[in-house]
């Protein structure tokens, strides 16, 4: 997935209130995951997953300042999240197809408080949901 330089202007205007709510953004987008998915709770015996959890709310902002990371390095994201990659395929050795399920989960918290978005807008973010949920997954080949 390639970002344009459009689509990348668009994604750093739509991702300054999540960073600045870094916490209360992850923590839902979690929260929203495990309920529409209830299998991605197998990663996470150990939290609890209530919406105040402190475990939530702690892992939400590490995921969404990973995000952040990624916007504030369009150009090279894959170099910005290789750490990240590398974590999840060879230790923690998460499902690819939960980056894609959390990337929507994102994308409907972030649209619930912050839209309505015109379409193209949209489609730049999930254009670069797509791009870390393809990231993250290429260190599984």
């Amino acid at each position: 997935m390639v970002l344009n330089d459009e689509d990348k202007a668009r994604v750093r205007a739509v991702w300054g209130p999540v960073s600045k709510n870094a916490e209360a953004y992850g923590c839902e987008a979690l929260l929203r995951m495990f309920l529409a998915h209830p299998t991605t709770k197998t990663y996470f015996p150990h939290f609890d997953l209530s919406s105040s959890s402190s475990d939530l709310k702690g892992h939400g902002k590490k995921v969404i300042d990973a995000l952040t990371e990624a916007v504030n390095n369009l150009d090279d994201v894959a170099g910005a999240l290789s750490k990240l990659s590398d974590l999840h395929a060879q230790k923690l050795r998460v499902d690819p197809v939960n980056f894609k399920t959390l990337g929507h989960c994102i994308e409907a918290t972030i649209a619930v408080h912050n839209g309505p978005y015109k379409p193209e807008v949209l489609l730049s973010l999930d254009k670069f949901l797509c791009l870390i949920s393809s990231v993250l997954h290429s260190r599984y080949r």
